[in-house]
């Protein structure tokens, strides 16, 4: 009899064994490794930047505004030199010689076509889709500014403005430049999970080894991973003892222990000594870390509330500043009629300091960094619109069994009898169960052996069906049994097996007795194993302010002991499967905003119908599918790291767009000109350098971010 079968051991609490069956939540303690990410087909890579719409840059190398700015300032110096308008401005008399006054000329039109370009081709891309934006109003900054100046070199009685033009189209390849080179930045974290990945892995053939390309690696291959190495697939474990390194996934720092029959995953690094001997069983867009790159680039890509706010502030400000600028045009026109240089100067400066630059930049590089970051602790935001929603939870609900708990037995008491030890009556029920395949067996082996205690070598081994199981031992039988063989044999029990039986049943453990003849050395009392992190997540939660409930379909006397061990108050128990949506519905329904957290594919409703649904990296795809984010290891205090990230990203978010769009309350009407009759007149290049600046003290801000500091692990 292969033992899966023979253990009866009932617990106390309502017929439900081990507190699971009947409910479907033990499904999920099966799965390992991480397969929820399998299901994610491709390789995510640089998709385009996650960016405004109408105003997409995502194209835009930031090596390219690089190289224009460069040169641009170089054309740029003999324009200022050679420009008549800024000598008179400034009371100089520069260089002059046949033909000088054309040189600002020449070098203002090449400006404009090798710097001005972008700019022009990207606002006939927003005109073209019918949302006009930044784009859009520097393209009409550039060409008044090249008309006008150019009609003065040929004649026109006026001022040229070939050095704004210049400066105005360096400044702005400037700004460009820093805007590229922040979000390409922010995206690293693909480039930097990308580069996790070696290109080369050493497969096995035979007794040696050959370099192969990853790329060309088959299911099933064997492939060698040598100490201090990256493991280049996902797969299993078929030789071989170390630690692994899965930071990377998990957002944890410490090594995890891999012996044969184990999981890796491509990207993580042999961190210890021993060499691992690993078969292929996820290649190219099925591993975990291509999962993981396609819900990063997912998320940069989407929009969130404060992105679509943004979109109608830039779009709302194109129209203002177009309103604003022939607004001066008639009031200036009016009043110096026979100025014509004033007049358009103030024009091309109410249209190059309303440009919605930093608004596009404001929630995109704070969205970019913020996942990134994300990513690199193990929480993975399929929609950016739950990462936003995160800051406002009023509670958490946790499914139990593989969220709070791991979904497996373990021993949590040993009570002897008649003067035995608690060690003497484990080892001996280890000795009894290590050839057994039931969970409570190897439950009770796993204690043993993490006690150190010696497990003898026992022979006729035998499966009591629905009873337990029994065998030799140096000559003894001893058997490890339910309270109903116990009861069949006519055993006495002691009155502290007894009370004790009676204390651990009424919080719904499973109990088994360890009988030596006719004697009962002890009981073994089991429960589904408490995570060790879930106190602090609980009490992480309950410090924020957030209240903590739990759900699960077992008993509520196993469900009451868990909720008193982890200090929640709430509780849902004996939910069936299509009732835990139901449970998420009456926590909302005094108007608190629910996060659902599980990993079972019987929690996909409830994570759905949740105002935030956040899955368990290692439960199922249908599981991760409902929800909108991910944590990517099965830590339940990743929760709070999410509240804490979307609540600081709200805050930058807020910040920049007030940046953005609020310096313009004050900068328009000096472009404009209102303070002309106390002296101040704001030139168009000035202009151009505040709305740089705006532009810059945005992406700094965005950059302050990445100080944002969680709970140590």
């Amino acid at each position: 009899m292969s033992g899966h079968e023979h253990h009866g051991h009932e617990p106390a609490a309502p017929e439900q064994p081990h507190g699971h069956e009947g409910h479907g939540e033990h499904e999920h303690a099966e799965h390992t490794g991480h397969e929820g990410h399998a299901g994610h087909e491709g390789h995510a890579g640089h998709e385009g930047h996650a960016g405004h719409e109408g105003h997409d840059h995502s194209h835009h190398d930031p090596d390219m505004f690089k190289r224009k700015f460069w040169l641009s300032l170089v054309l740029t110096i003999p324009t200022l030199v050679f420009s008549h308008g800024l000598q008179e401005i400034l009371g100089l008399d520069g260089p002059r010689f046949a033909g000088s006054e054309f040189i600002p000329a020449a070098f203002g039109i090449a400006l404009f076509f090798y710097g001005g370009m972008v700019f022009l081709k990207g606002g006939l891309q927003e005109l073209r889709a019918k949302q006009p934006g930044m784009m859009t109003l520097i393209s009409l900054a550039i060409i008044v500014s090249l008309l006008y100046s150019l009609a003065v070199t040929l004649g026109l009685p006026g001022m040229d403005f070939w050095w704004e033009l210049a400066t105005l189209i360096t400044i702005m390849l400037l700004g460009h430049w820093i805007e590229m080179a922040a979000v390409g930045g922010a995206q690293d974290a693909l480039g930097e999970l990308a580069k996790l990945l070696p290109d080369e892995a050493e497969v096995v053939h035979g007794d040696s080894t050959m370099t192969h390309p990853v790329d060309h690696l088959k299911l099933g291959d064997l492939v060698l991973v040598r100490p201090g190495a990256s493991v280049p697939v996902d797969g299993e474990v078929t030789e071989g003892e170390s630690e692994v390194n899965e930071a990377l996934l998990t957002g944890e720092s410490t090594s995890v222990a891999k012996s044969p029959g184990d999981q890796v995953i491509a990207g993580s690094i042999n961190s210890a000594a021993g060499a691992l001997t690993v078969r292929v069983t996820k290649t190219g867009g099925e591993t975990a870390i291509a999962g993981i790159m396609k819900l990063v680039a997912e998320a940069q890509q989407g929009r969130s509330g404060a992105q679509l706010l943004a979109d109608r502030a830039a779009a709302l400000l194109f129209y203002v500043s177009v309103a604003a600028a022939l607004i001066t045009l008639a009031v200036w026109w009016f009043i110096k009629p026979d100025d014509p240089t004033f007049v358009l100067e103030r024009v091309v400066t109410v249209l190059v300091i309303a440009c919605p630059h930093a608004l596009g930049l404001a929630i995109p590089l704070v969205a970019q960094i913020s996942t990134a970051l994300g990513a690199r602790r193990g929480l993975l935001f399929r929609r950016r619109q739950a990462l936003e929603d995160a800051r406002r939870i009023d509670v958490v609900l946790f499914d139990k069994t593989g969220t709070l708990t791991e979904g497996r037995q373990g021993v949590v008491a040993v009570v002897p009898s008649g003067g035995h030890d608690a060690d003497e009556v484990l080892a001996v029920a280890a000795s009894v169960e290590a050839r057994a395949e039931h969970p409570i067996g190897r439950a009770i082996v796993a204690e043993a052996e993490q006690r150190g205690l010696t497990v003898e070598r026992a022979s006729d081994f035998e499966a009591l069906s629905g009873r337990g199981v029994t065998a030799r031992i140096g000559g003894r039988e001893v058997t490890v049994a339910s309270r109903r063989t116990v009861t069949e044999r006519g055993l006495n029990l002691e009155v502290e097996l007894v009370h004790a039986a009676r204390d651990h049943a009424a919080e719904g453990k499973g109990i088994v007795f360890v009988i030596d003849g006719e004697q009962v050395l002890g009981l073994v009392a089991l429960a589904d194993v408490v995570r060790p992190e879930s106190a602090q997540a609980v009490s992480a939660l309950r410090r924020r302010g957030v209240r903590v409930a739990m759900l699960t379909g077992d008993s509520h006397e196993v469900a009451h002991w868990v909720a008193k061990q982890l200090g929640i108050d709430e509780v849902f128990a004996e939910v069936l499967p299509g009732q835990k949506a139901d449970a998420v519905a009456r926590l909302q329904a005094d108007g608190s905003r629910v996060a659902m957290v599980g990993d079972g594919v019987n929690d996909a409703p409830a994570l759905a119908s949740a105002d935030v649904g956040i899955a368990i990296g290692a439960g199922t795809d249908v599981a991760i599918e409902s929800a909108g984010i991910v944590l990517a290891s099965s830590d339940p205090r990743g929760v709070d790291d999410i509240i804490r990230l979307s609540q600081a990203t709200y805050r930058k978010e807020l910040q920049n767009l007030w940046w953005a769009a609020g310096y313009n309350i004050v900068g328009i009407p000096l472009a404009a000109g209102v303070l002309y009759g106390v002296g101040f007149v704001m030139p168009p290049a000035v202009g151009a350098a505040l709305m740089a600046v705006s532009t810059i003290v945005v992406a700094l801000n965005a950059q302050l971010l990445r100080l944002l500091r969680f709970e140590p692990r």
